[in-house]
C-alpha cells in the first residue's frame, strides 16, 4: 500500500521513515528545490532556521525526555543528531548542514520512500500525513482552509503561559469579575506602586524583531488574531491604556484588603487538569529574557515558571482541539493526518515527535491494528493530549515542559529531584506501553 507524506521537515520526515520502516511504500513530497518558503534556503530535508540546538539534553529536563521517548520510538532526527552534534555544554546542538545532509541521506536511501520534488496544491483524501509547517504553502493553506473551515489561524500571537505551582497564592486569589462564572480566574491585584514599577518596565522592553515573512499581511488574506496587539504597544498609548484594559480591575476584591486594586492581571487554565494559566490579554513580542523579568514584577508572578513565552510570527496552525484526535489524525476523514508545528507543538523537537506519532498512528491503522495511545505521564503523549484537548477557544501552541506532566504522587518540593523522578516515570510507562 502506497501512504503520502507532504513536507520533508522534521516532523514529515520522521512520519515517512515510521512508515516505511513498517514496509509501507511511501511517497514523500517537498516543493524544495522546485520552491522554498520565505524562511528556507537550503535544498535539505529537516532545515533548521532559527537554531543549531535542539534544546537541553538531559533527561530530567523536558526536552531532554522528549528526545530520550524519540529515540525508544526509532527517530530519524534523533539518529541523525548524534551523528552531527558540536559542543554545546548541556545542549544538544548539531552543526545545521551536516545534520539536514544526514537526514536526508537516511530518508533517501530507504528503499520504500519514493522522494517526489514540487508544490503539492491539493488535500489528500486517504492515507496521507500532511507536515508542511508555519509556512504552509498558500496554495495549500488555502485547500486545508476549504476542508477545516475557520478552525486554521494565520498568524500566531500568544500570551504568556506559567505553570499553576509557582504561582504565589499568598498574594494571587480566584474570583470571576463581580463574582460571575465562580472561581474561573486566578487574579493578581496591583497597589498603584507596583503597577507604577511594572508598567516602567513594560513600556522600556526590548522587543524581538519580527522577520519579514512574520508580519500580518491583510491584503494577503492572513487572518491576524481579534485584539492581538502585544501588550507592550498598547501600555505605550499611555499610563492608564492597559489598566483600563487588560487589566482592568473592576470587579474584583482583593481579600487581604477587602477592596478593589488599583490594576490586577488574570489567569486562565490553559488545560483541563489546571496545571496552567494563561496571562490573559497578555500576548507580547518582548525578548524571552525581558518577559520573564518584567512579568517578574506582576504581585503573585515573581517567582513564575513560564511554560511557554509569548510569541508573535508567522505561523499556520489549526485549532486542533475541534479538528484532530490524540494521534493526530483529522476526525471524519479516511486515515488523513497531520504533523509538525501546524497541530500546534511549538519547537523542532517537538514537531518531529508529533511526525512519530502520526506515522506511527497511521501504521497501526493500516495494518489493522487500534494506534498506540501514548501515557499522559509521556512527554509524547503529554503533548498529544494537549493538541487534541486543550481549551479550543484560546488554543495556543506549546511546546514540551514539565508543567503539561500530570503530578507525581508525592509532594517533591526540590525541582531537580521532581523532573528526575517525572522523567523515571514517563521512561518507565512508555516502555510499558510499548509493549502491550
Amino acid at each position: 500500500m502506497t501512504v503520502k507524506v507532504i513536507g520533508a521537515g522534521l516532523a514529515g520526515c520522521e512520519a515517512a521513515m515510521q512508515l516505511a520502516n513498517r514496509g509501507f511504500s511511501v511517497e514523500l513530497y517537498e516543493m524544495k528545490p522546485v520552491k522554498f518558503s520565505p524562511a528556507h534556503k537550503y535544498e535539505g530535508f529537516a532545515e533548521l532556521v532559527c537554531s543549531n540546538s535542539l534544546k537541553a539534553a538531559r533527561v530530567d529536563s523536558a526536552c531532554g525526555l522528549l528526545k530520550e521517548e524519540m529515540r525508544r520510538l526509532g527517530s530519524v532526527i534523533c539518529e541523525a543528531a548524534a551523528k552531527t552534534a558540536v559542543p554545546a555544554g548541556g545542549a544538544l546542538a548539531v552543526e545545521r548542514y551536516a545534520f539536514s545532509d544526514e537526514v536526508t541521506r537516511i530518508v533517501k536511501s530507504h528503499p520504500n520512500i519514493t522522494v517526489i520534488e514540487g508544490e503539492v496544491c491539493e488535500f489528500p483524501e486517504e492515507n496521507a500525513v500532511i507536515a508542511t509547517g508555519p509556512l504552509t504553502s498558500d496554495a495549500l493553506a488555502d485547500k486545508i482552509r476549504e476542508k477545516c473551515g475557520d478552525y486554521l489561524s494565520f498568524y500566531d500571537a500568544a500570551a504568556p503561559i506559567v505553570t499553576a505551582e509557582s504561582i504565589d497564592f499568598s498574594i494571587a486569589f480566584e474570583q470571576s469579575r463581580y463574582d460571575k462564572g465562580g472561581a474561573d480566574y486566578v487574579n493578581c491585584p496591583f497597589s498603584k506602586e507596583e503597577y507604577d514599577a511594572f508598567y516602567n518596565a513594560l513600556i522600556n522592553a526590548e522587543g524581538a524583531p519580527l522577520h519579514e515573512f512574520d508580519k500580518p499581511e491583510e491584503s494577503a488574506g492572513l487572518r491576524v488574531y481579534e485584539g492581538c496587539m502585544p501588550v507592550e504597544v498598547l501600555a505605550k498609548r499611555g499610563y492608564d491604556s492597559v489598566r483600563y484594559g487588560c487589566m482592568k480591575p473592576v470587579g474584583l476584591i482583593d481579600p487581604r484588603t477587602g477592596k478593589r486594586p488599583f490594576a490586577a492581571v488574570q489567569l486562565r487554565k490553559e488545560n483541563v487538569e489546571g496545571t496552567l494559566y494563561n496571562l490573559v490579554g497578555f500576548q507580547t513580542n518582548l525578548k524571552f529574557g525581558e518577559q520573564k523579568r518584567v512579568f517578574s514584577f506582576i504581585p503573585g508572578l515573581q517567582n513564575a515558571e513560564f511554560a511557554r513565552y509569548g510569541v508573535m510570527h508567522r505561523n499556520t496552525f489549526l485549532c486542533s482541539p475541534r479538528l484532530l484526535d490524540e494521534h493526530f489524525m483529522l476526525k471524519g476523514s479516511k486515515n488523513v493526518f497531520f504533523a509538525g508545528q501546524m497541530t500546534g507543538v511549538e519547537g523542532y523537537v517537538e514537531s518531529a515527535a508529533s511526525g512519530i506519532a502520526a506515522g506511527r498512528a497511521l501504521a497501526d491503522i493500516l495494518d489493522g491494528k487500534p494506534p498506540i495511545t501514548y501515557p499522559k505521564t509521556t512527554m509524547i503523549g503529554a503533548l498529544s493530549w494537549y493538541v487534541a484537548n486543550a481549551f479550543p477557544e484560546n488554543y495556543q501552541p506549546m511546546g514540551s515542559n514539565m508543567g503539561i506532566l500530570p503530578p507525581l504522587e508525592e509532594n517533591i518540593r526540590d525541582k531537580k529531584l521532581k523532573y528526575q523522578r517525572l522523567a523515571e516515570r514517563a521512561i518507565g510507562d512508555l516502555e510499558k506501553a510499548l509493549c502491550v
